[in-house]
C-alpha cells in the first residue's frame, strides 16, 4: 500500500499516484458545466456529453438568437430521452457591457507600444490608429488620470493620461504593440460602471425564452449589489420559486457587497474571466477560495468556472496547470466546474468532458474526508436548525458505519438533501422524491456535489420509496447486498435516521 501522507484536505499516497486504474462507469460528485456552442449542440454530440459526464446544460445568451437556442434546446432535450441521464437547463444572461466600436474598412488597426489614442464616447464614429470609440456613455466622467482600461480580454492594456467630460473624450496611451479590431470587450477595473445589470436584452431573453422553456437555473452576470437580485426575482414572479437564482461574480462591486449578494442568492458562480481584469491577477485565487469557502458554509452551490481546460478546445489533452486548476478547486470545495469553449467551440467537446470527470474523480479520492467533515461542522453557525442538525447527524453515521450510500427521503423537499450535501459525505447521497418537486430546493440539488435525484410516484408512502431508492442504488451500482445504506427521513416535524443493510 506504501506511506500514507497526510495534508489535511488530501492523502497522499505515492503508489497510488502511478496506479492506472479504471473508471469506466464512475461519475464524479462533482457536478460538470458544459456550454453549448456550434460545436457540440447536435443530438449525437449532446448525448456523448451526457454519457461523458456533463450535468448542466449552459445556454449562453451572449451569443445566439432565441430561435438558434431553442433548436440546441430541441437537441438537448431528444438527448436527454435517448440517454435516459437527467440534466439542468441553465441560461446565462449577456449582461451589461462596453465594448469598442466600429473601424474604418472594417479592418483591425495596429497598437504601438508608447504610442496615445483618443478615446470618444460618440459610438457613431469609426476608429482608426488615431481615434476609436467606446459605447460607454460616461467613460470620460468615472475615469481618471491614471486608470487602466483593459481591452479584449485583456490583451489590449491602456492607460489614462487625460479626460474631457464636456467632449466626452478620454486621452490614452497603449501600453502594449497589438492589433484591435472591431466590437471588443472593455473593462474598466476599480471603476463603478452605471450601467442597469439587467438589460433589456436580459428581460427579452428571460421573459421570452427562458420561463416558456422552463429553465432550472438562471445565471446572472455581472451581480453587484442584493437590489440587482430583487429586480430580477420582481421580474420572475411566481416563477422565482421554481428557477435558481445564480449571481455571477465579476467585479469589484461584487467583491466588496458579497455577503449580502450571496445571502439573497441560490448560489454562486465564480466566474474568473471578467473577475481576471478587475481585481488583480495575483488575487484571483483568494477571491475564489473565498467564494467557495462561504457558500460550503450556508450549503449553497457554487460553480468554477473560465479557462479550466482551455487548451482543449484546440488539444485533445489539457495541460498540466490546467488539470491541476480542476483539482484544486474540487478540493476546495467547488460544486460544479464549467467548460465554456471547450465544449461549445472545442475540437474535443467530449474528451473535454472525460477529462474533466477523471480529474475530478481523482480529487475527490484524494481528500481526507473524516477532515472535510469536521472542517465544516466547525464552521457551522450554531445553533444548527433541526434539519441541518439530522444532515450532520447522518454524514457522521455514514462515516462511522462505513456506510456506501446515504439516502434521503424528504417528503417536504431538497432542504435535508442540500444539507447533507454540506458537510461533503465520502459517499453519494440519492434524494428520493415523490413526483416533480420543482421548487428552488429541488434546482439546487441538480447543481450540489454528490447529490442524484430520483422521482417516485406520488403517493408512495416513506417505505416504499426508501425500497425504490435502494433498488436505484444497487442499479447504479452505488450499493450491493451486504453493505450498509443511511436512511434519511425527514417530513416536517418528523425525522429519522436509520441504517439498512442491503
Amino acid at each position: 500500500m506504501g506511506v500514507v501522507y497526510n495534508n489535511g484536505f488530501c492523502k497522499l499516497n505515492a503508489k497510488a499516484i502511478i496506479k492506472e486504474e479504471s473508471m469506466m462507469r464512475m461519475r464524479p460528485k462533482t457536478k460538470i458545466v458544459c456550454t453549448l456552442g456550434p460545436a457540440c449542440r447536435s443530438t449525437e454530440i449532446i448525448e456523448e456529453l451526457l454519457r461523458a459526464g456533463m450535468n448542466v446544460a449552459r445556454f449562453n445568451f451572449s451569443h445566439g438568437t432565441h430561435a438558434y437556442h431553442h433548436e440546441t434546446l430541441h437537441n438537448l432535450r431528444a438527448a436527454i430521452t435517448n440517454t435516459n441521464i437527467p440534466c439542468a437547463i441553465m441560461l446565462d444572461t449577456k449582461g451589461p457591457e462596453i465594448r469598442t466600436g466600429m473601424l474604418k474598412e472594417g479592418k483591425p488597426i495596429q497598437l504601438k507600444q508608447g504610442q496615445e489614442i483618443s478615446i470618444s464616447t460618440d459610438y457613431t464614429i469609426k476608429g482608426d490608429e488615431n481615434i476609436i470609440s467606446m459605447s460607454y456613455s460616461n467613460l470620460a466622467r468615472d475615469l481618471k488620470p491614471g486608470s487602466p482600461i483593459l481591452c479584449s480580454d485583456g490583451t489590449i492594456s491602456l492607460t489614462v493620461l487625460e479626460c474631457n467630460q464636456e467632449l466626452g473624450m478620454v486621452r490614452c496611451r497603449c501600453e502594449n504593440t497589438t492589433l484591435l479590431g472591431e466590437r471588443k470587450n472593455v473593462n474598466l477595473p476599480g471603476v463603478v460602471v452605471d450601467l442597469p445589470t439587467l438589460t433589456d436584452k436580459d428581460r427579452e431573453d428571460i421573459l421570452e425564452w427562458g420561463i416558456p422553456n422552463n429553465i432550472d437555473i438562471l445565471a446572472l452576470s455581472f451581480v453587484r449589489k442584493c437590489s440587482d437580485l430583487v429586480a430580477v426575482r420582481k421580474l420572475l414572479g411566481h416563477h422565482a420559486n421554481s428557477i435558481m437564482l445564480m449571481s455571477k461574480i465579476e467585479n469589484q462591486e461584487g467583491m466588496a457587497n458579497l455577503d449580502d449578494i450571496l445571502a439573497n442568492s441560490d448560489g454562486l458562480m465564480v466566474a474568473r474571466g471578467d473577475l481576471g481584469m478587475e481585481i488583480p491577477i495575483e488575487k484571483i485565487f483568494l477571491a475564489q477560495k473565498m467564494m467557495i469557502h462561504k457558500c460550503n458554509i450556508q450549503g449553497k452551490p457554487v460553480v468554477t468556472a473560465t479557462q479550466m481546460l482551455e487548451s482543449m478546445i484546440n488539444s485533445p489533452r489539457p495541460t498540466r496547470a490546467e488539470a491541476t486548476d480542476v483539482a484544486n478547486a474540487v478540493i476546495d470545495g467547488t460544486d460544479c466546474v464549467m467548460l465554456s469553449g471547450e465544449t461549445a467551440a472545442g475540437a474535443y467537446p467530449a474528451l473535454a468532458v472525460e477529462t474533466m470527470a477523471r480529474i475530478c474523480i481523482e480529487a475527490e479520492n484524494s481528500l481526507d474526508y473524516a477532515f472535510v467533515y469536521r472542517k465544516a461542522v466547525k464552521a457551522a453557525p450554531l445553533p444548527m436548525s433541526p434539519v441541518e442538525s439530522l444532515a450532520c447527524s447522518a454524514v457522521q453515521t455514514a462515516n462511522s458505519a462505513a456506510a456506501k450510500l446515504i439516502l434521503v427521503v424528504a417528503g417536504g423537499g431538497a432542504g435535508a438533501a442540500n444539507l447533507v450535501a454540506k458537510f461533503r459525505p465520502s459517499v453519494p447521497i440519492l434524494w428520493a422524491v415523490a413526483g416533480e418537486n420543482g421548487g428552488v430546493e429541488a434546482k439546487q440539488a441538480l447543481v450540489l456535489r454528490g447529490v442524484v435525484r430520483i422521482k417516485c410516484e406520488v403517493g408512495r408512502n416513506d417505505e416504499e420509496m426508501v425500497e425504490l431508492g435502494v433498488k436505484e442504488g444497487e442499479a447504479r451500482k452505488l450499493c450491493k447486498q451486504g453493505e450498509s445504506v443511511v436512511v434519511v427521513k425527514h417530513a416536517g416535524i418528523n425525522s429519522s435516521i436509520s441504517i439498512l443493510v442491503v
